[in-house]
């Protein structure tokens, strides 16, 4: 694939300000950004989503949202107002959506969890559709399930997508969370079928993974076989970005210019 569908998350080349990244990504040819959030500390939401647009890329989503579970009422409550905020902060980016990483809580039960999101999800949701900012609930891999996330398959994230049945409500998925599942392309079809299919994110598992967060590897380097996958997206009518998304304490202590073409020429290659 060449590079005409490819984001690049700026987490992914984490040592970069927000200005260096975009110097860079459009340089290389990339076309769309992901941002993070930790990437707008030094200036406004509208200012950033100008300067990428001022280099002729898209802005594609805006990472994350969610951590929507709490044992305590006040904390449940003041993650919805977050998430109203970071609702705010995407539509004056101007991105499309925003991915939420749902969250979940020792000490209660996931199903419990599972509740809290939505519930979480639709306090926000009519602020999301005044603003016409998506969201796109991803599932985490079920190592995260414990704290992270109690939305651990593509199965559940469609289940509450259309439970929720909005327009603005669906998936992300992303092949670091969900290769292993065997009930994928089953579940990305029926993403795809009902609309729900918002964003698509890539890198690769490493088979001896030194680290459950920051040992993201670059595609080809492990055994996710994304062209497989690829194909069941774009079958189920999705024709976004492909977005890169690796974190890696080894690839963040590279030169990042290296390391930005190693991605790039993996893009083509794997992707």
């Amino acid at each position: 694939m060449n590079l005409d569908k490819c984001c690049i998350h700026t987490i992914t080349t984490k040592p970069w300000s927000l200005s260096e990244a975009v110097d860079h990504y459009a340089a290389a040819g990339v076309k769309g950004v992901s941002v993070w959030q930790n990437a707008v500390e030094n200036s406004t939401h509208h200012q950033a989503g100008e300067l990428i647009r001022s280099h002729g890329l898209d802005v594609v989503s805006y990472v994350r949202g969610g951590f929507f579970p709490h044992t305590s009422t006040s904390e449940r409550a003041k993650a919805i107002e977050h998430n109203k905020k970071l609702v705010e902060e995407t539509a004056a980016l101007g991105a499309p959506l925003i991915v939420l990483v749902c969250g979940a809580t020792p000490g209660q039960s996931l199903e419990t969890s599972r509740q809290q999101i939505r519930d979480g999800i639709e306090a926000v949701l009519p602020l999301a559709e005044e603003l016409n900012v998506k969201l796109a609930i991803e599932p985490l891999h079920p190592m995260y399930a414990a704290d992270r996330s109690a939305i651990n398959t593509l199965g559940q994230a469609n289940d509450m997508a259309e439970a929720i049945g909005s327009a603005h409500v669906g998936v992300a998925v992303d092949v670091y969370h969900l290769w292993w599942d065997g009930a994928l392309e089953t579940e990305i079809a029926r993403c795809g079928a009902n609309g729900n299919l918002l964003a698509y994110h890539v890198c690769d598992w490493k088979v001896n993974t030194l680290d459950m967060l920051n040992d993201r590897g670059l595609m080809g380097e492990g055994c996710i076989d994304l062209k497989r996958i690829g194909s069941w997206v774009e079958k189920a009518g999705f024709d976004g970005y492909h977005e890169v998304e690796i974190f890696s304490d080894i690839y963040w202590k590279m030169d990042q210019s290296e390391f930005l073409y190693k991605v790039t020429q993996a893009f083509k290659a794997h992707v």
